[in-house]
């Protein structure tokens, strides 16, 4: 049984940190994850919150299926309709295949910027997505 956590923010920025392979000190954070059968199995944080913009950092687990409409829905109803951004961000290191096919894949999301040799495997890259173009808040239905 799948359920979305919504009320353990600590839980879940542990296990995105865990996930991540580094000891992350989020300071002003949100979190929210999906969890299957009392395991978390993907996790987000939300962080560095203006206002108009806020960053997004997603860990899953390998091989665990969790892509679900209804939860990427919430993935991007959380910061562009209850927290009212105007934009979307990620980082994403470009040796890590597996994300940036995500957030390549990510229908509305561009490449906004290039950090040369701002992570320790080389170039780490800022992608975005502006609320006018996500494509994901229209497509949320009850199961």
């Amino acid at each position: 049984m799948k359920r979305v956590i919504c009320d353990d923010p600590q839980r879940v920025a542990k296990f995105v940190s865990d996930q991540m392979g580094v000891e992350n000190d989020w300071s002003s954070y949100k979190a929210v994850g999906l969890e299957s059968d009392g395991e978390i199995v993907v996790g987000v944080v939300y962080d560095n919150y203006t206002g108009t913009t806020i960053f997004m950092h997603i860990a899953a687990l390998p091989g665990k299926k969790w892509l679900t409409r209804n939860f990427l829905w919430f993935l991007f109803y959380y910061p562009f309709v209850q927290l009212g951004v105007k934009a979307l961000r990620g980082m994403v290191p470009e040796s890590n295949a597996e994300s940036l096919r995500f957030a390549r894949g990510l229908k509305g999301a561009h490449l906004e910027a290039r950090l040369k040799d701002a992570h320790p495997s080389g170039d780490m890259l800022i992608y975005c997505l502006r609320k006018e173009d996500c494509k994901y808040l229209g497509i949320y239905r009850n199961a």
